[in-house]
Parts: structure tokens; sequence; C-alpha cells
């Protein structure tokens, strides 16, 4: 679960982009003080669920009064028409709420529809899908979490929590050798260490070495399979690069350990959720 502290700031700065300087000025002109509604969060396609604790927090950050009730779990599978949630209170608040509550749990959501569908397509295998840092700015603490949600796995976090050598660190630190051999004197032993290959002969190289896991760059499934029988078991086995839902069983049939996407996070459609409101004493 992302912890509130992690939600409201993000929220809230949402929240203030879209009042800008006069607040929602349409539900002002429009909508009586006293009137009160009720709304429910509706999907309107299949799909999983992620984000419902950050809507609780757009309505709650907008009108402390409204109710917000959960209906089902982030983690849920939705068909069209299942409620999600149900709000009541002010419906001037719950309007001036809508939008920023949906933009996150559609996109949430949407990370984790794809990334369920990337599972269930590997789930006869042993690999696990899992997300990079290629996240939105600001959002990737949820983005993150919605990964999870899907039933996918998290890659570091940021810059600081492991060690991750790529072609261009490759490249001026003067070769593979060279790359693990400063990481491996700089670092503590609670950091692991990964290193990007885009060929067998420079796996090999590595594998001289050692390193706690090998990213597998734009292989084709055969060459990955050689991969994995040429590293067995010597380091964690991460395929990347493009890797639609299309092509991951194949990949993952090759036997490696991870499969690790930057669209889940980056580019993947949001889930249809719209809100449905009444106002209360309507026919």
């Amino acid at each position: 679960m992302v912890m509130a502290l992690q939600i409201e700031p993000v929220v809230r700065a949402a929240l203030l982009e879209d009042f800008g300087r006069g607040g929602d000025i349409t539900s002002e002109a429009t909508i009586p003080a006293e009137s009160t509604a009720s709304a429910a969060l509706i999907a309107r396609d299949h799909g999983v669920v992620a984000g419902i604790e950050v809507a609780r927090t757009a309505f709650r950050l907008v009108d402390s009064s409204i109710e917000f009730t959960a209906l089902i779990s982030d983690g849920d599978d939705v068909a069209p028409g299942t409620e999600i949630a149900r709000m009541s209170g002010p419906a001037r608040s719950l309007l001036t709420a809508e939008r920023t509550a949906l933009n996150f749990i559609s996109h949430l959501s949407g990370v984790a529809t794809a990334t369920a569908n990337i599972a269930r397509a590997i789930a006869h295998t042993s690999a696990r899908v899992c997300c990079t840092r290629k996240t939105t700015p600001g959002l990737r603490a949820l983005e993150k979490y919605a990964v999870r949600a899907g039933g996918g796995i998290n890659h570091r976090f940021g810059l600081d929590d492991a060690v991750l050598i790529k072609d261009n660190h490759i490249a001026v630190a003067g070769g593979i050798k060279s790359a693990l051999g400063a990481a491996r004197a700089r670092v503590g032993h609670m950091v692991k260490i990964e290193i990007e290959v885009d060929t067998l002969d420079q796996l090999r190289e590595v594998l001289e070495v050692g390193a706690d896991a090998v990213l597998l760059d734009n292989m084709v499934p055969t060459v990955l399979a050689q991969a994995v029988e040429l590293v067995d078991g010597r380091a964690i086995t991460e395929a990347s690069g493009r890797i639609s839902i299309e092509q991951a069983r194949e990949v993952a049939e090759a036997g490696v350990d991870l499969i690790s996407s930057g669209w889940l996070t980056h580019s993947s459609p949001i889930l249809d959720i719209g809100l449905d409101i009444q106002i209360e004493g309507a026919n």
C-alpha cells in the first residue's frame, strides 16, 4: 500500500493545478451551495483497478465532509458497470474533485491492467514482469504501486538504491570489466549490481567478473535462451527492450527471471472509469 504521506502531496499539487487562481467557477456559478448529491465511480471497461485511496484523497482534500466508501480493493478485476466506490456530500465539492480523482484512478488502473495482462501471459513460466524508472515525473511511487497491484514487481525506485551499469556507463568507464570493478570498489555489500549487455560476447565478459544481475537488452528469444544457458543461475536474468504483451510469452519461455517494461508506466492506456452523480431528491 502506498502511504497517505506519499499520496497527499501529489494529489494536493494536482488539485491546485486544477483550481488555478479562481477555483471551480463553473460549479460555483451553476450549483446552489446547499445542494447535496451522491455519486459513484464506475468502470466503463474490463481491467484491474488501482488508486482507490488516491481518489479518496482527492475528494477528502476538496471537502472533508464527503463520505467515500470503497466497494472493491486495488488489484480487483472489474467489468463494465462495476461500482468501484460511492461518495456523498456537497454537490459542488463532488464535482470539483471529480476530474482529479478520475485522472489518477484511470491512469493507475491502466498501469495495473497492462501489468496484469503481461502477468497472465507469462503465468505458466517462472518469469516475473517488472517496471523501470520510465515513470511520469512526480508519480513514480504511485505508478510503481499500480504495477504491484497488477501482479508485477518493482525495479529500483531511483538512482540511489541499486547500481545499473548501462551501455553509456560502460563506454565512459572504459569497458565492462572496468565498470564492474569500479562499482564493486565503490558500493557497500548491501547494494546489488546489474549490468546491461547487448551480445553474448559481452555476457561472457560479465560472467568472468561477476554481477548480481544482467540486463539482456533487445535480444530475440532464441538468443535469450542461449544467454540463460550461459548464465546458468549465476546471476538474475532480465530481458528488456520494448517487449509487448504479444511478445512477453515467448520471451518468458526463453527462461529469463524478469521481463522489464518501461511502457507499463509511461504509455499504458487508461482504464475508462467514470463518475455518475445524482442530486439528492431528484427523480
